[in-house]
């Protein structure tokens, strides 16, 4: 702390502001900067304000002891050093600033910067805890100072009186660590490591390294669950196991952070605003086979002060301020002592494989008999966990003795394979062979085939995989795969599915490459995707909605993989029919954007494609983010994809296009409005005589959300009551909450706030069965102004708060015309309960989301405030 000579005080006792710069170079400067914090009624704490009678050292140091906020400005001169003194002023006044005072650094752009400047410069900008900008003139100063300090009475101050961050996550959210079935055996002090170096706060990037099946997953998952408390913010799990492209690992972890990727925005951006200001921990597992990625993975840390990366990965990334813990063999037994079985329960490699026979055989015990075997077993698995737990599965069936007889056999016979691989991954890769060996000719080549899958998948789509293979019987066969450890079940409800460890998968894959029907069971794999989005089509726009989302958003790798396959054989028809019949799908699990690539990658290919290929993909590409970024291609696009379903009799296709065309219509330079009503009706007439109700739903609420932008409140309160008929006849939750919302909106025009209290209230409970984030942010958003309107400034600031860090966490678009919430928040912001709102706004920011949604839903406080009124 500095030391203040009480007798020096600062000419204001408000919020203080302390502002450090040479004085003549950068006056001009320092007239903005003074102005604009007095603009927002704070004290700017100046040396040309203060007393004179005081040694300069003494002011500046007495005066930053009763500051809150530090600004400084820097051009050129690094400024005078007093006799005596090491550093200017300047830079001193930059080394006594506290620790933990907000700190706004701001960098005139031109001119020839002092060596020393430059140095000190250098230090300001690795400091993370210090916001750094540069400036041009002193008019963008002033705007840049007025907004940063804006952004710190609402968020910093509130803070430091409220309990900590509380962690959050969106609908789709901050992904749970996976639960661990079985305990670590051996790794206490690996785990210590791991988790000494993630609770440091210097260490930014902790990379777990070590070959196929050593633990690196589960003693990741361990370290992390121990440092859980230093992460308010969540921390979110990624498996990239799936992920074979490094351009796609910033997808992976949009996903698992719940982004929405609507195609409506930069994922880079999205990824940077949904962890800029969150103290979170992202789990990066299995890192090598996109170790590309990691000069992506480093700007996503530089961008984001308070990350922190894990990884797990079989090689190092490389990148700057990586800290590297290299993952060994549990410890082996001493065969030249002598086996007791006391000691040989006290090293890791015995213990865990006598847990995980025993987890198959409960009646087994280590013994003096058997003690010297099991030691033999673990030694020749060199300790390695994967190796000990296929080996551990045979246990069932075969003694120690039996077991070493045949591992021993097998592995001299096997060991070795590719010669650039470790020896102990070619060990490992040596007991999965010896395990298929002890499989019939049937589940061998089942296990090959599932080798194709991605994540999850259900025992559906392995006998559907299976089809062809003489004699199999796949319930029989893939029971086996699973009693010997190389299939693993989770019961999901009243369905099982079934993952498969990396290596395992990884080895499985192996078997199949060079063989010639490659091609074909690749094809069958996308072929079983493609009839379960034939399947799912109907059933998402229906009362089994939720389900079936709930079971895509599972099966979402599978159903990438189709995807990737059929753009890569060049099976275009096929790839956009599979994404046409999966739209709602996309729409609601967030993916788009995805969509949108997939499609471009069909019209950029060269190929002549039919008229309905060429529809549906200019559909994705002209209608996903028109709203952000029209341009003259949207419109003819748009009305060319119309034409072409047109052409091919698909009414609902035309109809689809036709809504957008309207929206686009309406978003352009110059709106036409008159055009955009015919394509909505006409949208709506062929939606009628499709008899495809979930299409006329939409088109009854695009039509009437026209109407509530025109401000015919009547025909839209006409529109939604109708759609909203259409969405409950047909049990479709997505079309109950969009009409409700709008409904909402529709009666808050019209002033009539407890109706549209309700539809909002419902809106946000359909929206939260559905995990659908965009509806959870509107219904928040239409709460708020319902609160404000009735003068309830904390609930409406604290609901505010809730819905902008729902759409910043989750890469949400809201479009300017249609934020009807910030006329209501405007005036309070420039009234006297402005202080009163931004503290509730910044509540709201550290709220879960699901305490967001109980407190929206919660009605005493409004009803309290509009009874006061």
């Amino acid at each position: 702390m500095i030391p203040a000579d009480p007798a020096i005080r600062t000419p204001d006792q408000r919020l203080r502001v302390f502002v450090s710069s040479t004085l003549r170079e950068l006056a001009p400067e320092r007239r903005a900067v003074r102005a604009a914090i007095e603009q927002l009624n704070l004290a700017p704490v100046m040396f040309e304000l203060g007393a004179r009678p005081h040694p300069p050292r003494d002011l500046y140091r007495a005066y930053l002891a009763q500051s809150d906020i530090f600004i400084g400005l820097y051009g050129e001169q690094y400024g005078w050093v007093a006799p005596g003194e090491d550093v200017s002023g300047l830079e001193d006044e930059y080394r006594l600033a506290p620790p933990a005072m907000p700190k706004l650094v701001y960098v005139k752009d031109d001119g020839d910067r002092e060596p020393r400047l430059v140095d000190l410069l250098a230090r300001i900008k690795a400091d993370d805890r210090a916001s750094y900008v540069h400036f041009t003139d002193p008019q963008q100063l002033a705007e840049l100072v007025r907004g940063d300090l804006a952004t710190l009475l609402a968020e910093r101050f509130t803070r430091a009186a409220e309990p900590d961050e509380a962690p959050f996550t969106s609908m789709g959210g901050t992904v749970e660590l996976p639960t661990s079935l079985t305990s670590l055996i051996g790794r206490e002090q690996e785990v210590a490591a791991v988790a000494e170096l993630l609770a440091d706060e210097a260490v930014r990037l902790v990379t777990l390294t070590g070959p196929g099946g050593i633990g690196k997953s589960r003693l990741s998952i361990e370290a992390a669950n121990r440092v859980r408390d230093r992460f308010p913010g969540g921390i979110a799990f990624v498996d990239l196991a799936p992920v074979t492209d490094p351009a796609l690992v910033p997808a992976a972890i949009a996903s698992a952070l719940g982004i929405i990727d609507n195609g409506d925005g930069t994922l880079h951006e999205k990824l940077r605003m949904a962890v800029r200001d969150r103290r979170l921990l992202l789990l990066l597992d299995n890192v090598e086979q996109v170790v590309d990625a990691a000069p992506a993975i480093r700007a996503l840390l530089t961008d984001a002060p308070h990350l922190t990366v894990l990884a797990t990965s079989r090689i190092l990334l490389r990148v700057t301020g990586e800290h590297g813990v290299e993952l060994g063999p549990l410890a082996l037994p001493d065969m030249r002592r002598g086996a007791t079985v006391a000691r040989a329960l006290g090293t890791p490699s015995v213990a865990l494989f006598v847990e995980r026979v025993r987890a198959t055989k409960p009646d087994f015990e280590l013994t003096a008999e058997n003690v010297e075997d099991v030691e033999r077993i673990v030694v020749a698995l060199d300790g390695v966990p994967l190796a000990l737990e296929l080996a551990a599965a045979r246990g069932r069936v075969l003694t120690p003795a039996e077991l070493l007889d045949r591992l021993d056999q097998r592995l001299l016979v096997l060991r070795g394979g590719a010669r650039d691989l470790p020896e102990r991954q070619r060990t490992i890769r040596s007991t999965i062979e010896w395990s298929t060996q002890l499989l019939t000719p049937t589940q061998r080549e089942l296990l090959a085939r599932l080798g194709l899958f991605s994540g999850v998948f259900t025992f559906d789509a392995a006998d559907w995989i299976a089809e062809g293979i003489a004699g199999a019987d796949t319930l029989d066969d893939l029971a086996a795969l699973v009693d010997g450890s190389l299939v693993r079940q989770q019961d999901r409800g009243d369905r099982a599915v079934f993952t498969m460890l990396s290596t395992v998968r990884e080895y499985a894959r192996d078997r199949l490459d060079g063989r010639d029907d490659l091609r074909a069971l690749r094809d069958r794999h996308a072929q079983y995707y493609v009839r379960l989005g034939e399947q799912a089509e109907h059933e998402l726009e229906g009362a089994t909605q939720l389900a079936w989302i709930a079971r895509l958003h599972e099966e979402g790798d599978n159903l990438r993989s189709a995807v990737r396959h059929l753009l890569d054989t060049r099976q275009w028809t096929v790839a956009a029919q599979f994404a046409w019949t999966l739209y709602v799908y996309w729409w609601v699990d967030g993916h788009l954007g995805e969509v949108h690539a997939w499609m471009q990658e069909v019209l950029d290919s060269g190929d002549e494609l039919d008229a309905a290929t060429r529809a549906r993909a200019l559909y994705f590409t002209r209608a996903i983010g028109f709203w952000q970024d029209p341009d003259e291609l949207l419109v003819p696009g748009l009305g060319e994809s119309a034409a072409l379903f047109r052409t091919e009799g698909e009414r609902s296709g035309e109809a689809l296009a036709l809504i957008s065309l309207a929206l686009a219509l309406l978003a352009s330079r110059e709106p036409d409005v008159a055009r955009a009503g015919e394509a909505l009706e006409g949208s709506l007439g062929l939606f009628r005589e499709a008899d495809d109700t979930w299409g006329e739903a939409m088109a009854l609420v695009t039509t009437g959300r026209v109407a509530l932008l025109s401000r015919d409140v009547r025909a839209a309160v006409e529109r939604f009551e109708a759609s909203l008929a259409v969405a409950r006849r047909q049990h479709d939750s997505l079309g109950e909450a969009i009409a409700l919302h709008h409904l909402g909106w529709a009666e808050v025009l019209v002033g009539d706030f407890s109706v549209a209290r309700d539809c909002f209230e419902e809106s946000l409970s359909e929206s939260i069965r559905l995990h659908h984030d965009d509806g959870v942010a509107y219904g928040l958003e239409g709460l708020t102004a319902v609160a404000a309107a009735a003068g309830d400034l904390p609930r409406a600031g604290t609901l505010l708060g809730a819905a902008q860090i729902v759409r910043e966490r989750t890469g949400l678009y809201n479009a300017p015309s249609f934020s009807f919430h910030q006329q209501f928040v405007d005036p309070i912001l420039a009234g006297p309960g402005r202080d009163v709102f931004e503290a509730a706004r910044a509540r709201g920011r550290r709220m879960h989301v699901d305490d967001a949604v109980a407190f929206a839903l919660q009605r005493e406080t409004a009803d309290a405030a509009a009874s006061a009124t």
